[in-house]
């Protein structure tokens, strides 16, 4: 029997340079020794967003490891993936993408109860400079106010 270790990477620089909009779940296409990899941990989503290619949705610039054990088989950490989504899903994204100049982000990066390897998506907005220092200052305002909390008990 397996053991269930929690797999949840997360993309933290998203809620800071973008405002999230809309949120979908997405599957992967993966090869063995990637998926193997994610169950270690070994993946990150720093740099990573999606652009569509043809009719498909890719996530680009996605790193994952090469798998400790791998051989001559093993997989390139930077290649570009497909995401599997309805058709329905795929053409509201491209329409927001194309109309609006959003953009598509990954924000985490799990493996769900099946044992599957999910990718959460975003459509979202960029930030401006004057957003990204109101978000600072409520983050230093939360944290003052549980400091203060902490000190009165």
């Amino acid at each position: 029997m397996r053991t269930a270790v929690k797999i949840d990477i997360k993309n933290r620089q998203a809620s800071f340079n973008y405002e999230l909009l809309d949120r979908y779940n997405a599957g992967i296409v993966l090869l063995g020794t990637e998926i193997k990899s994610i169950r270690e941990g070994k993946a990150g989503l720093a740099d990573a967003y999606c652009t569509f290619i043809g009719e498909e949705l890719w996530v680009q610039h996605m790193h994952i490891a090469a798998y400790r054990l791998g051989t001559a088989y093993n997989h390139e950490a930077q290649r570009s993936r497909k995401l599997l989504l309805t058709k329905r899903e795929l053409r509201k994204l491209s329409r927001a993408t194309k109309e609006s100049g959003l953009t598509i982000i990954p924000t985490r990066l799990y493996i769900d109860e099946k044992g599957f390897a999910k990718l959460e998506i975003a459509l979202a907005r960029g930030k401006k400079n004057y957003d990204k220092r109101e978000s600072i200052k409520e983050r230093e305002d939360r944290r003052q106010i549980d400091r203060a909390l902490k000190g009165s008990h």
